[in-house]
């Protein structure tokens, strides 16, 4: 295998719920669900931003499980790439990245022209697309705020995958147009002073903070959803 394959390998993120549903790991992705939910009660949650505060932390793997469990539940799910950097969603699920939510932006394509179908039932996703010079500029858009605005009257949910919050200004743009917020942290990865430092950030745009989700944790703990304490 060459170097170039290999690269592109790393980069699919594992889809457990879809190819191992009754896994304990799947199952640990369901209770997720089941919290947010919970959460959503005494507020409508449809966009929800999932991100960590550094890389290499699980958040894209979470973002594509929690999408697939939602959708799942008979839900139409959107699981969409804001992470106009790095993208991943579109090695995820074996499709083009030839267009995505940048072609949108910028008005190169119509938005149902750019969501692509998924072999899962009731999940879609939109993938980045080519990457942009200006990613932040175009997700502090009047153009994405309207993106938004017409996948809610389509979708039950709306995923966003982000970048890590504290490596650019990106996910605090997304957070700020977002219901609520899943931050994804590594166990024994995860530096406490970062965690605490990514919280502040999100608190300054005024988002609801749903979560967090642990990964990497032994036994019974594989996965867990709680609040910060």
């Amino acid at each position: 295998m060459s170097r170039q394959e290999k690269n592109k390998y790393k980069k699919v993120v594992n889809l457990i719920t879809h190819y191992d549903s009754n896994s304990a790991v799947a199952e640990q992705y369901r209770l997720i669900r089941n919290n947010l939910h919970f959460s959503s009660v005494d507020k409508d949650i449809k966009t929800i931003v999932v991100t960590s505060p550094d890389a290499s932390e699980g958040k894209s793997t979470t973002s594509a499980n929690l999408a697939i469990v939602l959708a799942n539940q008979g839900k139409r799910v959107l699981l969409v790439d804001t992470d106009l950097r790095k993208p991943t969603v579109h090695h995820s699920f074996g499709v083009s990245n030839l267009d995505g939510l940048t072609s949108v932006l910028t008005k190169d394509i119509y938005l149902e022209q750019a969501i692509s179908k998924t072999i899962i039932a009731n999940l879609d996703i939109l993938t980045c697309g080519p990457i942009p010079p200006n990613p932040s500029d175009l997700l502090d858009s009047k153009a994405m705020e309207k993106v938004i605005d017409e996948l809610k009257q389509t979708y039950d949910y709306i995923i966003l995958d982000t970048p890590p919050i504290l490596l650019v200004t990106d996910t605090q743009i997304i957070a700020s147009k977002s219901d609520g917020v899943v931050m994804v942290v590594a166990s024994g990865k995860t530096r406490k002073d970062r965690l605490m430092k990514a919280k502040e950030l999100l608190e300054k745009t005024n988002t609801l903070i749903l979560g967090a989700v642990v990964n990497g944790v032994e036994s019974k703990k594989n996965d867990y959803f709680g609040h910060y304490s």
